[in-house]
């Protein structure tokens, strides 16, 4: 257990480390739009680039922020001018709320499919869910994010219809290899009825992998929030991230 969490603690670590210095070497990093302000004086430009070199140096950034961080400090946003942990605060609800309800939407829709298909035994529904699945799967997140936009549909629905295709694809398999097991044909032989069968026959034996495409199933909702917030202008988590990516913003982008 102790071996696992300090493996994981230095992937967060090395991963932090990557990504600062791949925001460092990108095109732009260094530049401020403000410095095109023909108002601002030679002091303020200074001023500005000398702000801007407190972050050059990658493993010096880090650490100083892993040292602020023990001490609730995660630092000013350069481009939103103001804490992070503040900005983190604000938009968190907002991706959570938007988070839960995809997972929520997404799994039902997938398993009303499935079970509905496995108690009927319709072939018809099975390729409903199916072909509904491998559409919405074809579709990436921004191209569903804008027709969500232009059709003015509520904009967290857009999670659902990106968490369901993943969702159902498992779902629909597990279920099925579940399904077709011995103890299954013999529950249905001595009588039992399709409710107990499903629940106690089906369901509970594929509960643990049911739980692992649910933590699988969260990741993937947290992905695809950002370019569903940036471009369906919610603001969450997200948005921030799109905007510190776009603005070479460290502190936001690190945390």
């Amino acid at each position: 257990m102790g071996k696992h969490v300090a493996r994981i603690l230095l992937t967060v670590l090395l991963g932090g480390i990557l990504g600062a210095t791949l925001l460092r070497v990108a095109p732009g990093f260094g530049v401020d739009e403000e410095e095109l302000d023909s108002r601002l004086n030679d002091q303020s430009i200074r001023a500005l680039r000398q702000e801007q070199q407190t972050d050059t140096n990658v493993i010096t950034f880090y650490f100083r922020y892993l040292g602020r961080m023990l001490h609730g400090d995660l630092g000013i946003s350069r481009t939103l001018r103001r804490p992070v942990s503040e900005l983190l605060r604000e938009r968190l609800p907002e991706t959570a709320k938007s988070v839960t309800l995809s997972l929520a939407l997404g799994w039902a829709l997938s398993f009303a499919l499935v079970i509905l298909a496995l108690m009927s035994r319709s072939w018809s529904v099975d390729l409903f869910g199916s072909v509904i699945s491998g559409f919405l799967l074809c579709l990436p997140a921004a191209v569903l994010s804008v027709l969500f936009v232009m059709s003015r549909a509520p904009a967290r629905l857009v999670l659902a219809l990106i968490v369901f295709p993943n969702v159902y694809r498992y779902v629909r398999n597990l279920l099925l290899r579940s399904a077709s097991q011995p103890h299954v044909l013999m529950a249905q032989a001595k009588g039992l009825g399709n409710f107990r069968i499903m629940l106690w026959h089906i369901l509970w034996p594929a509960a643990p992998q049911l739980l692992a495409l649910g933590g699988v199933s969260v990741s993937l909702a947290l992905t695809a929030a950002i370019p569903v917030e940036a471009l369906c202008d919610l603001p969450g988590i997200g948005q921030l991230a799109w905007k510190a990516a776009l603005g070479r913003d460290l502190y936001l982008l690190v945390n």
